[in-house]
């Protein structure tokens, strides 16, 4: 019965908003109807024959306005009684595989009356609040004026600010002053009335919006952050991301490609993306969060590299690349992992998380079996990771080149398919990457594939798991020696503090080695050429150096949401195309 009513509620409110009427565009009339779903416009030729057909989705109808409307730089209006404008997502293909450009469509209609011209811009409006219920009115906007080529101001007031005003959004905006100005904002602040939070700027300043949320939304459900097996309350703000940055990883693997305007379109029709997010605890102590990459070994020892070349920009990292490769490092480590579940999926199935992931579909469904809807989704999240038994770990012993775990694909535009191309973005579980140590050429070979379609995971020394935590150590005898190498790791850059002030607490990673001699290394530390390799590497925890040999990793399933929708294919834009792009077609008089 109640799948009836639900049927014949919405009947009635498709028949509510259905429209239909003769439409001007210049001096072509067009047959327009607005039906509860779709706003689609058709050419009459002189003979009322069928010409061409344009047909929009009401979900990315982007604004409606009376009059002759343009969105420059300046909005401009032309007031006439009998016209309307109508904004909408218009694609394009971005050059590559997967990832498709949005901007934003216009078309000025006429109309013989200007009650006509108000009956449509009043049906057009309700359907948008209809079918569009996620839709931000009001947001919280931070732009980092540092990041990247230092044009985050000039992004968002030039491309970004119009859109949200055409589209009716208020935001209130901050430039932050200092790092984790946002995070320190977002903990302390009122944040009532606020639909979602967007970050302008790259992957560092998602980090600290990223954290304080999620540190944001223990401390009001009295959650310890501090506790490895709490089952953390998801984020009822949305995050969006406008990219400035100078890597912009979250937002091309969750978009498809980076351009500013296109994610502005998928913040204003209010797209929603879960994400999973992964915990790094020390003992009893929450370290960070993670949501791309988690990489120790190769990764790492690149990143604290490139904090020596800051100088270069973005060309540390290739230089930066160069000399670890050269290094030839690997590291005994004790690896441990609980296997998520292969029937769902696997890192090897070849698969791809793209809008409408069914993965990611049913998992919802599996991470919260008894909701219904948003808030007794957040309210009955369970955790089964309590309940797993030590039985069910999987340990792992040996020399590794690099140690990675990632919650989704970590693609990039000089990486298109990712560290893991079959991983999943709201799946709860992760991607771990095991590289053995290995003959270098053969460790090249390893990353050359990360550039093309070959895939490498295809190769006698990797392995991949799909896994829901993972634990790290150092084997036996060997933690003793960690302090003693540690300073010919990273010299200077081992000697930095971070602090994180979390619901009140304090995170203090300072360097074990304080105090003790350093010892002079090569910087170059090649394989070649220097005297002694490191013992110990660093983790690089999405673009952040974290100093620790001993860690716990779980993923939380689905913790935060992000106004996305996943990478949309080729496909999809064909599909597009067949519906939107005018044809001719026979006339059928």
């Amino acid at each position: 019965m109640s799948f009836l009513r639900n049927g014949k509620r919405s009947f009635q409110m498709e028949s509510e908003s259905r429209l239909e009427s003769s439409l001007w565009v210049k001096n072509k009339r067009y047959r327009a109807v607005l039906t509860g779903w779709h706003f689609k416009w058709t050419e009459l030729d002189k003979k009322n024959c069928d010409k061409k057909t344009i047909s929009v989705p009401v979900a990315e109808v982007v604004g409606v306005e009376e009059g002759r409307v343009e969105i420059l730089r300046q909005k401009s209006v032309e007031d006439t009684d009998k016209d309307f404008t109508v904004f909408y997502v218009k694609r394009s293909s971005s050059g590559g595989t997967y990832g498709l450009l949005w901007r934003l469509g216009r078309i000025q209609f006429s109309c013989s009356s200007r009650a006509l011209r108000d009956q449509w811009t009043k049906h057009l409006r309700t359907a948008l609040k209809t079918h569009s219920p996620l839709r931000p009115q009001r947001l919280l906007v931070f732009i980092n004026p540092y990041g990247g080529k230092k044009k985050g101001r000039e992004i968002y007031h030039s491309l970004v600010a119009p859109l949200f005003e055409l589209a009716g959004i208020s935001c209130h905006v901050i430039v932050t002053e200092r790092a984790n100005h946002a995070r320190d904002h977002i903990l302390k602040k009122d944040l009532a009335g606020f639909d979602g939070v967007v970050c302008v700027g790259g992957d560092g300043m998602f980090s600290e919006i990223l954290h304080g949320l999620i540190g944001r939304t223990q401390q009001e459900a009295g959650l310890s952050e501090n506790d490895p097996a709490v089952t953390l309350q998801p984020c009822p703000l949305h995050i969006g991301i406008i990219p400035a940055g100078s890597t912009d990883c979250v937002c091309f693997a969750t978009v498809g490609v980076i351009d500013p305007v296109t994610s502005a379109l998928h913040i204003i029709i209010g797209d929603s993306q879960p994400l999973d997010v992964c915990s790094v605890h020390q003992a009893s102590t929450l370290v960070r969060y993670s949501v791309s990459l988690l990489g120790y070994g190769f990764y790492g020892d690149v990143l604290a590299e490139s904090e020596k070349h800051r100088w270069m920009g973005p060309l540390r990292y290739d230089y930066s690349g160069t000399v670890v490769y050269l290094s030839n490092r690997s590291y005994t480590s004790v690896v441990q992992y609980l296997p998520a579940d292969p029937v769902l999926s696997s890192p090897r199935d070849r698969t791809r998380c793209l809008a409408g992931c069914s993965v990611c579909s049913r998992s919802t469904e599996r991470l919260f079996p008894h909701s219904s809807d948003s808030g007794s989704l957040y309210s009955s999240h369970c955790s089964q990771f309590n309940n797993d038994s030590e039985e069910q770990w999987v340990s792992v012993e040996g020399r590794f080149r690099c140690v990675s775990l990632t919650c989704m694909s970590s693609s990039c535009p000089k990486s298109p398919l990712g560290l893991s191309p079959s991983a999943h973005l709201a799946d709860g579980t992760g991607d771990l990457i095991l590289v053995w140590e290995t003959h270098q050429l053969e460790f090249l070979k390893f990353l050359y594939r990360h550039t093309c379609t070959q895939d490498q995971f295809d190769m006698p020394f990797v392995e991949v798991h799909r896994v829901k935590a993972v634990r790290f150590s150092l084997p036996p005898g060997k933690e003793g020696d960690s302090d003693e190498t540690e300073g010919q790791n990273d010299d200077e850059e081992r000697s930095y503090t971070d602090t994180f002030e979390r619901n009140g607490s304090q995170i203090h990673l300072a360097e074990r080695g304080a105090g003790q001699e350093q010892k002079t290394a090569n910087p170059f530390l090649c394989g070649v050429c220097c005297s002694k390799a490191p013992d110990v590497s660093v983790w690089n925890c999405d673009g952040e150096l974290l100093s620790l040999t001993e860690i716990l990793c779980r993923v939380h399933g689905q913790l935060v949401r992000l106004y996305a929708r996943g990478i949309e294919d080729g496909a999809a834009l064909q599909n597009y195309s067949e519906a939107n792009v005018p044809k001719e077609v026979s006339p059928k008089c």
